[in-house]
């Protein structure tokens, strides 16, 4: 029995993957603002409750009747850089919007000196609400900053956008979900 040698063709093999993933990397669409799945979707959010950066401590019970959205964050994220403006946009709509949504920055892992320099260089008033130990971004599921979630007033999770957000994305998504809590989707 002869040997045929099998290098050639295991080679053959990771060429036409690594082939199908620069394919596959060249037209996909970068960040977005993807929704993303999670077994949390249609359940009631997690508790959460903390301290607060810049002013009360915070527990999202307390928040019941009010849309909220959630934008985890960290100040060397560079597409948490990249998305603050349409987030500082956002806060300003929903100031002028009839039935407006409350914004947390939720951060992890960074020093309060560092989120407070960013804060102050690039604006927003909004709360940040720290996550110490991690427990808020563990119960969330959290998989990389940045990621952004909408609870309807009634405390259900109704979105998880991972990735950086786009400008316009979070006001649309949020008025689609809005739509249809009250049931006057077209």
């Amino acid at each position: 029995m002869s040997k045929r040698p099998v290098a050639p063709y295991i080679s053959g093999a990771v060429g036409v993957v690594l082939i199908g993933l620069i394919v596959l990397f060249a037209f996909a669409k970068p960040g977005g603002g993807d929704i993303a799945r999670s077994p949390l979707l249609g359940q009631p959010a997690p508790v959460v409750q903390s301290t607060s950066l810049n002013g009360p401590d915070f527990d999202l019970a307390r928040r019941k009747g009010s849309w909220v959205v959630f934008n985890f964050f960290n100040s060397t994220c560079v597409p948490c850089r990249q998305e603050h403006p349409f987030l500082v946009q956002f806060t300003k709509d929903q100031a002028a919007s009839a039935n407006p949504a409350e914004l947390y920055t939720i951060v992890n892992d960074d020093s309060d000196n560092a989120v407070t320099a960013f804060f102050d260089t690039n604006g927003g008033t909004w709360p940040i609400v720290r996550d110490d130990d991690g427990a808020i971004s563990v119960a969330f599921g959290v998989a990389k900053v940045p990621e952004t979630w909408i609870i309807d007033p009634d405390g259900f999770v109704r979105a998880r956008i991972a990735g950086a957000l786009t400008a316009g994305y979070l006001t649309e998504k949020l008025n689609e979900l809005k739509s249809q809590y009250t049931g006057t989707e077209s």
